[in-house]
Formats: C-alpha cells, sequence, structure tokens
C-alpha cells in the first residue's frame, strides 16, 4: 500500500496525493547513504560519511530527505537514558500505531539514522514485491 504525502511549499497539491515505494534518485540516495554509514569498516570515507551524519547538520539533512519521501519525524530525548526517532507518513495523525519507523540509541543522530533507514528498508521491501 502507498503513502500520503502533500508537499504545498514544493509546488504540489494541499491534497494528500498516494506515494509508491522509494523509487526516485534522492531517495535511493538517502537509503545506499544510510546503508553505508552502517558498514563495520575502517575506511577514511566512512569517517567523513558518519562525521557528517552525526553532526545536527547531517541530522537536518536526514529529515529534510525523509520528507521529500513523505515522512515526519518526532525525535525525542529521554534524559541521559537516550532518544527516540520515530517517522511517520506525513499528512497522517501522528500516534503510535501510525509509525512508520522507529528507534531508540544514545544519539540523537543514531536514532534518526536508525529510524531513517527501517522506513526506507520497509519501503524498498515493498518495491521488490
Amino acid at each position: 500500500m502507498g503513502r500520503s504525502r502533500a508537499h504545498p511549499r514544493e509546488g504540489g497539491s494541499a491534497e494528500p496525493r498516494t506515494l509508491g515505494p522509494v523509487t526516485d534518485r534522492l531517495g535511493r540516495l538517502l537509503l545506499v547513504t544510510l546503508e553505508a554509514a552502517r558498514v563495520q569498516a575502517d575506511l577514511p570515507v566512512l569517517g567523513a560519511l558518519r562525521s557528517w551524519l552525526n553532526s545536527w547538520r547531517g541530522i537536518g539533512d536526514v529529515v529534510h530527505g525523509m520528507a521529500r519521501q513523505g515522512f515526519d519525524l518526532q525525535l525525542t530525548r529521554y534524559d541521559a537514558r537516550g532518544w527516540r526517532a520515530t517517522f511517520y507518513t506525513s499528512g497522517m495523525e501522528h500516534s503510535i500505531t501510525s509509525a512508520t519507523a522507529s528507534a531508540w540509541e544514545r544519539t540523537p543522530s543514531h536514532a534518526t539514522q536508525r529510524a531513517a533507514w527501517e522506513a526506507l528498508s520497509k519501503s524498498e521491501e515493498g518495491r521488490r514485491r
């Protein structure tokens, strides 16, 4: 089943529209970027990628990329215990039952990356079926 989103700021209709899986170039690039950050290797290029993704700028770039794919983010800090990042379909009421992907990590960047990766991976699985 497709997702719904509206982007009136980007020239889209204010009416929600149904989207399929991640098929556009930028969405696939975001998924590959998040996949690369998960690789367990000590390569300089991966260090640079992780350094960017683990910054607030990197979090903002991931959130912007996910918004282009039709997702909203809720990022919550729980004292010193960690962070929860939850992605929801844009334009939908945000409740735990409508969550597309959620992750709990010690840092906001890792929580955001993992939840984004899970949401995009689910979309990719739907595309392959």
